[in-house]
């Protein structure tokens, strides 16, 4: 194998490691920290099925920000709408159709393929919209970090890398195929030696290897968020965080011997 095929090799199996290692940690800590109030964000469903269905809309619809500011939610929604399909048109590299479960998801990732190609430049669109965002509105200008901007140029990077790739300079999908699939059985590949191909990789490993860390995490954390995954039922029951418990029980029973 050559140095850059190991380069990557070792490189993504770094990245995949501190993704899944970080994402653990991270979903830990969420689970643990306390959440003694009670703060749905009203109008709040008073049930666990409202407030299931209210996750769904929030996470396939971005129900909030649409409700919030249109020219922010237009641009988010044609971001992460367009990287869902790149994503599932990327899966054809990590399936073989000869494995036993592939016909049950080949038929997906067969049909999103034309629109996976395009949508691409609905990524690379949105992007470029919150970025002028970020530039434009000064509400927005006043409290962006500088990793703010930071990750939307990478981000930027790679759909515009990818883009190339589809559009301009053409890779060879079947090496690329056999290295992505050498990965998984620990056997990787030739990686063929093309400059957009290795300028995306390796911002897609860096991404990879950071995200448990940035402030993309929020994918992840809506789940978590006890404005959106709370029942508003503050009158019917009392909210008592599972850390607290145990102080409540040993309360009430002092209380209750103090009354005797």
């Amino acid at each position: 194998m050559s140095f850059l095929t190991i380069f990557f090799a070792l490189l993504f199996y770094v990245a995949t490691f501190s993704l899944v290692a970080g994402l653990a940690y991270r979903i830990r800590l969420y689970i643990k920290t306390p959440a003694p109030l009670k703060i749905p964000t009203t109008p709040a469903p008073v049930t666990r099925t409202g407030v299931a269905l209210r996750l769904f809309r929030e996470v396939v619809f971005f129900e909030s920000l649409f409700k919030a500011t249109l020219w922010t939610w237009l641009f988010g929604w044609m971001f992460h709408f367009g990287m869902f399909l790149v994503l599932l048109r990327h899966l054809r590299y990590f399936i073989n159709p000869e494995w036993f479960w592939a016909p049950l998801v080949w038929p997906l990732v067969g049909l999103v393929q034309p629109f996976g190609l395009y949508a691409g430049f609905a990524m690379l669109a949105g992007l470029g919209g919150l970025l002028v965002r970020r530039f434009a509105v000064d509400r927005v200008r006043y409290i962006s970090a500088p990793s703010d901007f930071i990750w939307l140029f990478w981000l930027m990077g790679i759909a515009a890398s990818g883009l190339i790739m589809s559009f301009i300079l053409h890779t060879d999908i079947v090496q690329l195929k056999e290295f992505t699939l050498g990965l998984m059985s620990l056997s990787p590949g030739e990686l063929p030696v093309d400059l957009p191909l290795l300028i995306h990789l390796g911002l897609v490993a860096v991404l990879m290897a950071l995200f448990p860390y940035s402030k993309l995490l929020h994918a992840v954390g809506i789940f978590f968020s006890p404005t959106r995954n709370q029942v508003d039922n503050p009158r019917e029951k009392r909210h008592l965080a599972a850390w607290a418990a145990k102080y409540d029980d040993t309360r009430g029973s002092r209380d209750s011997a103090e009354g005797q």
